[in-house]
């Protein structure tokens, strides 16, 4: 029994402790200054066309949003479809039910349950999408009065100033570029295996295998994956390896 109590009490430690996050405090000050900018833009659009009240609102999206864009601009989640997609989408599944369902307490579980679906199946998964989707059904009659014009307004014009402080705020440093795609990304890290001194290859193929192995959503990029095996392997084989960003800052300089 003690074993057993034992046991328990370390899962629940494990459950609570908090995450390291490698980032170093430049990094954080600049996604903290992200957001901040990121925000003040989008509640001024909002309350120009909301009250203060309906833009508080919209609001809570927009701030996980900004989370996520500030925070994880790398991220799948963080990228420009599924912010597009997650909160368009999302909303037009809310106005749909709190127009065709009068009991809010079915619309609003049934708006979140089908945003969370249609995201998935279009590959859009942005979770403030879900709370898009909340304010379509619970917003109030200011919200409800707008109709599909919700999506336009403010919903449409917020997501779309979001996106432009995104690529404005993390332009300045080559390795917080966003979008990533619109950016040339760093070459493949060659990295030497300690057995036999060959050059280790993934192939997309491996890297798909496993992700769908684990059959779970994962947060991150191929491009990420690579780049951090890489640079784990070569941190074991030589006893002095490059920093990511300093990568990405030399091969910036190189193309430049």
């Amino acid at each position: 029994m003690r074993r057993t109590g034992a046991s328990v009490y370390e899962k629940l430690l494990l459950c609570l402790r908090q995450d390291d996050h490698p980032a170093s405090h430049h990094e954080k000050l600049i996604s903290a200054l992200g957001g901040f900018i990121g925000i003040l833009l989008v509640f001024w659009i909002s309350a120009g066309v909301l009250d203060l009240h309906g833009a508080a609102l919209v609001m809570g999206s927009m701030g996980a949003s900004a989370v996520l864009l500030f925070a994880v601009p790398h991220g799948n989640l963080s990228r420009p479809w599924p912010l597009l997609g997650g909160h368009l989408l999302s909303g037009a599944v809310g106005v749909t039910c709190a127009q065709w369902l009068a009991e809010p307490l079915l619309a609003a579980p049934l708006a979140v349950a089908l945003s969370i679906a249609v995201m998935y199946y279009l590959r859009c998964l942005h979770p403030p999408g879900g709370a898009t989707a909340l304010v379509a059904v619970v917003g109030g009659p200011q919200i409800h009065a707008l109709g599909y014009g919700f999506l336009l307004e403010p919903v449409l014009v917020n997501v779309l100033v979001l996106l432009a402080a995104a690529v404005l705020v993390n332009y300045p440093f080559p390795w917080r570029r966003y979008p990533r795609a619109l950016f040339p990304a760093a070459p493949p890290v060659p990295v030497a295996t300690a057995r036999a001194g060959e050059e280790l290859v993934i192939a997309h193929s491996d890297l798909v295998y496993a992700l769908s192995e684990l059959d779970s959503y994962i947060d991150v990029t191929e491009e990420d994956l690579l780049q951090i095996y890489a640079l784990a392997v070569r941190h074991a084989v030589e006893p002095a390896v490059v920093s990511l960003p300093e990568l990405r800052l030399s091969t910036a300089a190189g193309k430049a």
